[in-house]
């Protein structure tokens, strides 16, 4: 993955299915019927949402990581 982007993952009980959420990325998620298939779907979604934006002319944001508090 050429960006590390924070990626929270969940379980929904509505989808039944994990749900990949990338905060720093406005609408960027992604499923899958287990954690490691919803974390791989989010890294496609990931690269789409980057290709779009750069299509669009929108900016990109750089991924912050996990913000760590003293």
């Amino acid at each position: 993955m050429r960006n590390k982007y924070e990626i929270i993952v969940y379980w929904s009980d509505e989808d039944n299915a994990f749900i990949a959420e990338v905060p720093e990325l406005p609408g960027c998620m992604a499923d899958g019927a287990t954690y490691q298939e919803a974390i791989s779907n989010a890294e496609v979604i990931i690269q789409e949402w980057i290709e779009t934006a750069e299509e669009l002319g929108r900016a990109i944001p750089q991924p912050k990581g996990r913000l760590i508090y003293a």
